[in-house]
This record gives structure tokens, C-alpha cells and sequence, in this order.
């Protein structure tokens, strides 16, 4: 298997395996609900799953940083640039929302805090926000491509992980309907969802041509 072959396999894995085993961990975590809970919550100190999640993430961002090669060489004759500015957030939100979560973990209770649970939040806060930016940077390298399909759909998962992305914020606010308060879970990862679903239309063409 190719290099660039290799990193887009990793990038489906990274992106699958974020949704899939953290469901899967949710099935070993008494009392925890996807809808109301973030993912991060599976990593706390008190959670029976704490240590395989924490191993899953740090490897997770591996495969992200991993796919960075495959993503530049593809994309580098499009627009050296968007090529560049890509693999900045991508790796920032492997680190920071990945890595760092798997060494430095959330408390169960958001009221307290930690040395670790403030570089979690600051870690990925980060990640988070600048990979919001990954989907309309893959919309403006597949339009520059001629790939008008990828570029609208990249589109409008960037305007919807953005709405997503709102709500997963305001959820964390107190003073809003509890309707809103209690889908944190759920708004995280319908904005992780769009976030990588880009990505991973890119990664299917890319594996498909080789």
C-alpha cells in the first residue's frame, strides 16, 4: 500500500472510529447518554471506560497527523496554499482535540476544575474551532478542481457543522432551555459528522483512483 493510500485509509479510521467506538465505549459507561453527554465525558476519572478511550484518542490523532501527507501530495498542485492552511488545522485539531485529550482529561463535573481539565478545554476549544474552517477549505480545493459536486456538498457541511458547532457551544451556557441544554452530546457529534464527512468523500475518490 502506498504512503498516500495509507494516509487516507487512516484519515477513515481517525473519523469512523471517532463516532463509532466512543458509541460503543458508551455501552461499558453506566448512565451515560450520547445525547447529553460530550465525548470527552467518557474520558473522565470516575468513567469505567477512562482508560481505553484516552489510548483510543492519543491513537486517533496519530492517524490524523498520519493522513497529512496523502492530503498535501493531493492536493498541493491545486492550491499550495489551501493545501497548507489545511493541514495547519488539521493537525492543531489532532493535537489539541485528540492528543491532549487522551493525556489530560475532562472532569465529570464542568463545575470542577483541574489543571488537566483546563488544558483539555483550551486544547480542544482550539481543535474544534479551526477544523470547523477544514470543510470550506475542501470546498474551495474541490471547486478548483472542477469537482462541483464535493465543493457544494463541502459547502453546506461547513454551514451545517457551523450550526451544530453553535448549538454544542450554547449547550455548556446556563440560562437556556433545557431543550437546547440537554443535547450536548447530540450537537457535538452531528458537528464532528459534517466536519469529517468532507474529508472522507475525498478519501473514498482518492482510494478509489488509485
Amino acid at each position: 500500500m502506498g504512503l498516500c493510500k495509507f494516509g487516507w485509509w487512516a484519515l477513515l479510521v481517525a473519523m469512523g472510529g471517532d463516532l463509532l467506538f466512543s458509541w460503543l465505549l458508551s455501552l461499558g459507561y453506566p448512565g451515560y447518554s450520547n445525547k447529553a453527554m460530550s465525548i470527552s465525558a467518557l474520558g473522565n476519572p470516575q468513567s469505567p471506560v477512562r482508560r481505553p478511550f484516552n489510548l483510543w484518542m492519543i491513537l486517533e490523532g496519530l492517524l490524523f497527523l498520519s493522513a497529512l501527507p496523502a492530503f498535501y501530495a493531493t492536493y498541493e498542485s491545486v492550491s499550495h496554499g489551501l493545501a497548507i492552511a489545511s493541514l495547519i488545522l488539521i493537525a492543531i485539531f489532532a493535537v489539541g482535540a485528540c492528543i491532549l485529550t487522551g493525556f489530560f482529561s475532562v472532569n465529570a463535573s464542568k463545575e470542577i476544575a483541574t489543571t488537566a481539565s483546563k488544558i483539555h478545554g483550551a486544547g480542544s476549544a482550539a481543535g474544534f474551532t479551526l477544523f470547523l474552517c477544514v470543510p470550506l477549505l475542501v470546498s474551495l480545493l474541490s471547486f478548483r478542481q472542477q469537482d462541483g459536486v464535493t465543493g457544494v456538498i463541502s459547502l453546506s457541511c461547513f454551514l451545517l457543522a457551523l450550526v451544530f458547532f453553535a448549538l454544542f457551544v450554547m449547550s455548556d451556557k446556563p440560562g437556556l432551555p433545557q431543550a437546547i441544554v440537554c443535547n450536548e452530546g447530540l450537537w457535538q457529534r452531528l458537528n464532528l459528522s459534517f466536519m469529517y464527512l468532507p474529508l472522507a468523500i475525498v478519501a473514498v475518490k482518492a482510494i478509489a483512483a488509485e
